[in-house]
């Protein structure tokens, strides 16, 4: 890039200069633009692809996570990873930080747009989760000049770049009756964007507000990230997979399918192919060795390339 497009803000001597995108540019993202005030610049790091904004969701919340927000994040995030989903969130305490990390931790791509500027690193418990969001090939963004710190009004306002930015909409995963969720949600509501909301417990002051949002029918309830995604947007691995894994015997092939779908425990793996635990581990075992699998956390998720082996 040329000009204003190309200038950077080299930090800290790091890998990862601010570059700057003007509208005028081609990689400045079309859908900023139908904003009632879209912003004259993107400060950013990290690998900026256009195939980020895809299938991209973004996911917020109480800034004082539950056990059961943090469920709720282990239900979903995995899954919409496998699906090739982006996650987009806002950098922020509690649900937005767990959502960056969940992403991380299961091998996804996932974008923090902040209420300030990148040479500010807020909160600054994040600032090692910041550099992992970089590492793994995701993306830091702002429309604030660099060096500008956090203000009350910052917060509100990037949140219409948040929703602006995702194909897929919004997903509130616990919201208190007067939180800065609501906003992100009248934000979906105002640019016609996709609102979901997982309910709550009634006993719950931060699941107010997603109660109230499903209530009122301005969110649809989900229960499960397959009703995020529906039959129109979810990738079907399994057609592309039948072809493949050519190199592997029958029964490795049938792992290998079941987890071209959804990353999967060693127990449900067992239990899709009603076979015995003991069975099953030492087929999954000899994947992970041959590197067509691999562990993360919990679950067991497709390494191996299916155009490699088609």
């Amino acid at each position: 890039m040329k000009g204003e497009a190309s200038k950077e803000f080299p930090i800290m001597k790091t890998s990862w200069p601010i570059k700057v995108l003007t509208r005028k540019k081609k990689k400045f993202p079309s859908c900023l633009l139908s904003l009632s005030s879209p912003p004259d610049k993107l400060y950013y790091r990290g690998n900026w692809q256009s195939v980020l904004w895809e299938r991209s969701l973004v996911v917020v919340g109480s800034r004082r996570i539950t056990n059961y927000g943090m469920y709720v994040l282990e239900q979903f995030i995995p899954y919409l990873v496998s699906q090739g989903v982006t996650i987009i969130s806002g950098f922020m305490y509690g649900v937005d930080t767990q959502a960056h990390r969940q992403c991380l931790q299961t091998g996804g791509k996932t974008v923090a747009v902040l209420g300030n500027g990148l040479e500010v690193i807020y909160p600054p418990e994040n600032e090692k989760l910041y550099w992992q969001i970089l590492k793994k090939g995701g993306v830091i963004v702002s429309e604030y000049p660099p060096s500008m710190k956090a203000r009350l009004w910052t917060f509100p306002r990037r949140n219409r770049l948040m929703v602006a930015l995702a194909s897929l909409g919004v997903l509130v995963v616990e919201a208190g009756e007067n939180s800065g969720s609501l906003v992100t949600a009248r934000w979906a509501e105002k640019l016609k964007k996709p609102l979901f909301a997982v309910p709550g417990p009634i006993n719950s002051s931060v699941s107010l507000g997603t109660n109230w949002l499903i209530k009122t029918g301005k969110a649809k309830m989900v229960t499960t990230p397959e009703e995020i995604l529906g039959e129109k947007h979810k990738k079907d691995f399994s057609s592309q997979a039948k072809g493949s894994f050519s190199g592997y015997s029958p029964e490795e092939r049938e792992i290998l399918l079941l987890l071209a779908e959804e990353p999967l425990s060693l127990d449900e793996i067992a239990a899709a192919l009603e076979k015995r635990i003991e069975e099953v581990s030492r087929q999954v075992s000899l994947l992970n060795l041959k590197g067509a699998i691999e562990e993360k956390g919990s679950r067991f998720w497709l390494k191996v390339s299916l155009e490699k082996n088609s």
